[in-house]
């Protein structure tokens, strides 16, 4: 990343100007002020244009529908096999026994409105709060699919007017037509859609046993319900269609990309490398408290797949979490370093790599795994590991922190003092261990009644800026878990680091702060975030903050000794990562 290049003023709150570096050539502005690269891929557009291909191709899917359901009950009516459906409901209700009566009940139950609502917001939850499961992605994908499902079948039972079967029904008979069959399609987006996800992310022989069960449900619902007098069998097939169609439209939209939004697009590798790193000497860093035996073994074998040949993997330990383990696989001549952890274990690994050029691979093995999840790789170990060994090197930005009582350190991600601190102080290691990240979240409602900091922020160079704040962060990246993004234009490759403020007073404040988050777009650079003075978000180069009071402080999600000062500043490119290319 050039440093010789003319300075960019960026006016502050009162009026003053601070001198910022400009961005490499070919970067636009962001929503902060800040310089970002055109080629970043953003979550609001990729989002956007899934919207409009799910739009799209539903319209053409209720089109389908309804045309068959017309062709059903109009010309086609007639022709024999359908002319023989009166014989087949007429076949199962000669067949029916107290029984298959219950049984019949129990399976239909099975694609009700309520069991269909309640089974999908159980999914997504488990989705979204499942220890190192994070996958809104999938949580989304299911989510969409059945609400489309819903959506299609109304707009087709008002456009198709077709009676239920003339027999003895033993449900009562809603008002909606025979065709299609709501129950059916509803069963085969949700179980259906549960199947898709069981194969494509979990492992293990269970999980074609599993799928399979999955499949079987909606046939057996279509089953139930015809055996109930409720469906002729063309309206069971047309609510499997219905299903299927819905799963196959918003799969292709949500599932088909990266991801996280942000991989890296094909061509951004550093000047002068290749695509991939060249094989060579390849060291595997890991934390031998979250990486076991079986991980291990797989990162082998990926990287065996691979061509990096007879890897040697070194422990971290207690009074060395990362840095001597690199600088001594560097000094070695290591081309690739392989660190699993968590974003401790990668951060102190940075310590060693920063400005050396040599390539990261990031496996994430920890609790918050922030790192990975805003390069755009997946969390599981070994997925992660490939997909980065098929991308290209990045350099990425470090910032580096200071202050009293603590020694200089490089963050990858995030530093700071307050609400984050106190949160990462109070969560223990039983906690994570059983919960995943969502024990960070429990313990921050914990801590939400701790008294808020005065401080003083000093921004390349600025009149300084007395302020009141719950939490001060440093970012060099903006998405969480689950892929909110808690400071929205920050990114870790324009040669700035952001600042957020978070000040909110009572349920209002709260209320402000939250919808400032959800909304995502920081108004102007340097100054309030939507005019709300619950959250503050300021792009620098070097920034000064001085607390009255000692608070806790944290670096990448380890904390320090507490202290009455913080000082970043950032340090453009120093870090190369493999980045995910697009659509990896």
């Amino acid at each position: 990343m050039p440093t010789d290049i003319p300075e960019r003023r960026t006016v502050l709150p009162g009026g003053h100007v601070a001198a910022m570096p400009p961005p490499a050539e070919g970067r636009a502005p962001s929503a902060s002020g800040a310089e970002r690269p055109r080629g970043t891929p953003e979550a609001a557009g990729g989002m956007g244009r899934a919207v409009g291909v799910i739009v799209s191709t539903a319209v053409c899917q209720a089109a389908l529908m309804v045309g068959l359901g017309l062709l059903i009950t109009g010309p086609a009516a007639r022709v024999r096999p359908l002319a023989a459906e009166d014989e087949i409901t007429d076949a199962l209700e000669r067949a029916r026994t107290g029984t298959l009566d219950t049984v019949s009940l129990v399976v239909s139950e099975a694609g009700n409105t309520f069991t269909v609502v309640v089974g999908t917001l159980l999914a997504c939850l488990v989705l979204l709060l499942a220890p190192k499961l994070p996958r809104w992605r999938d949580a989304l994908f299911l989510a969409v699919a059945v609400s489309l499902q819903s959506l299609v079948f109304l707009v087709v039972t008002e456009a198709v007017d077709r009676t239920r079967p003339d027999v003895e029904r033993l449900d009562a008979s809603p008002p909606t037509s025979s065709y299609t069959s709501g129950h059916t399609g509803a069963a085969t987006a949700l179980y259906a859609g549960l199947a898709i996800l069981v194969l494509h992310r979990t492992k293990g022989p269970w999980r074609r046993v599993v799928a399979a069960l999955l499949l079987l449900l909606p046939l057996l619902v279509g089953v139930a319900r015809a055996y109930r007098g409720m469906h002729h069998p063309t309206d069971i097939a047309g609510g499997m269609l219905n299903g299927g169609l819905s799963l196959l439209i918003v799969g292709r939209a949500l599932l088909a990309g990266p991801h996280v939004p942000g991989a890296a697009p094909a061509g951004t590798a550093v000047r002068g490398e290749r695509a991939g790193p060249e094989p060579g000497r390849t060291a595997v860093v890991f934390n031998p408290t979250v990486t076991d035996e079986t991980t291990c073994d797989g990162l082998r074998r990926v990287l065996e797949d691979h061509g990096h040949h007879g890897a040697e993997f070194v422990p971290t330990t207690a009074d060395d979490p990362g840095e001597g383990q690199t600088a001594r696989a560097l000094r070695e001549g290591a081309t690739l370093v392989v660190v699993c952890g968590g974003d401790g274990t990668i951060r102190a690994a940075a310590e060693a790599l920063a400005g050396t050029g040599t390539p990261l691979a990031v496996v994430p093995c920890g609790t918050g795994n922030l790192l990975a999840r805003n390069l755009g790789l997946p969390v599981r170990p070994a997925e992660a590991l490939a997909v980065a060994l098929r991308g290209v090197p990045h350099r990425i930005d470090l910032g580096r922190v200071e202050g009293d009582g603590m020694a200089p350190a490089h963050f990858t991600v995030m530093s700071g003092a307050g609400l984050d601190a106190a949160m990462l102080e109070s969560t223990g290691d039983r906690a994570k261990a059983l919960l995943g990240w969502p024990a960070y979240v429990m313990a921050g409602l914990r801590e939400l009644r701790a008294p808020r900091m005065r401080l003083t922020v000093g921004l390349d160079g600025a009149r300084p800026l007395r302020r009141s704040a719950r939490m001060v962060l440093f970012a060099n990246t903006g998405k969480v878990q689950g892929g909110a993004a808690l400071v929205p234009a920050a990114r870790p490759d324009d040669g700035l680091l952001d600042l957020m403020i978070l000040d909110p007073r009572g349920p209002a404040g709260w209320l402000g702060a939250i919808t400032t988050l959800v909304r995502r777009r920081p108004e102007g650079g340097g100054g309030r975030a939507g005019g709300s003075r619950s959250v503050e978000y300021f792009t620098f180069s070097r920034a000064d903050v001085r607390f009255d009071e000692p608070q806790q402080r944290e670096v990448d999600g380890d904390t320090v000794q507490p202290g009455r000062r913080l000082t970043a500043e950032v340090r453009p490119g120093a870090l190369t990562v493999l980045m995910p290319v697009r659509g990896d």
